[in-house]
């Protein structure tokens, strides 16, 4: 295994490691060889700056319900629960904060999604685009066409599935 790819496997394992523990270290000894691990074992041992690894839990972003709005709720129902007693239940102010967050976020990308179909078609020109100059090759052509026709298709089904996931929203 040469020195590239075990350093590449490395970090990759790492930055999976970095998710699930927080904090890791890379320990050198005396004839450079290198150890990583999630405890500092000495002086020598640095901690890894990985991109990405979380250093602290993610904040919510819905305002809590006050204790006097809360009350004034009907009591969850025993039917509409599926998992044990002691199941996390999400007041209905708390949930429909939720569900509009989650509605912005869709139609967000929901906008996203129909500027680059709107893209997609104008390059694609009808069926007929335009022929680069590195395609003097016909068959080249062909295929950078079939390719826009599968991602043109493709993102007329994201649209349609943003659309249904929508509607469905409370």
């Amino acid at each position: 295994m040469n020195k590239h790819y075990r350093m590449a496997l490395a970090a990759a394992l790492l930055g999976a490691a970095s998710q699930a523990q927080g904090q890791l270290y890379v320990c050198s000894d005396g004839q450079g060889h290198k150890t990583y691990t999630d405890k500092r074992e000495n002086a020598a041992c640095k901690l890894l700056d990985l991109p990405g690894a979380m250093t602290e839990p993610p904040r919510r972003s819905a305002q809590p319900v006050a204790p006097a709005a809360r009350a004034s709720l009907p009591p969850a129902s025993a039917a509409g629960v599926t998992g044990a007693a002691n199941f996390p239940r999400v007041d209905g102010f708390e949930q429909r904060a939720r569900d509009l967050d989650r509605r912005q976020i869709l139609q967000d990308e929901l906008r996203s999604e129909e500027r680059k179909l709107a893209a997609q078609r104008q390059e694609l020109n009808e069926g007929q685009p335009e022929r680069q100059g590195n395609e003097r090759n016909y068959a080249k052509y062909q295929e950078r066409v079939a390719q826009l026709k599968d991602n043109l298709g493709r993102t007329q089904q994201n649209v349609e599935a943003l659309k249904r996931e929508i509607a469905n929203i409370r």
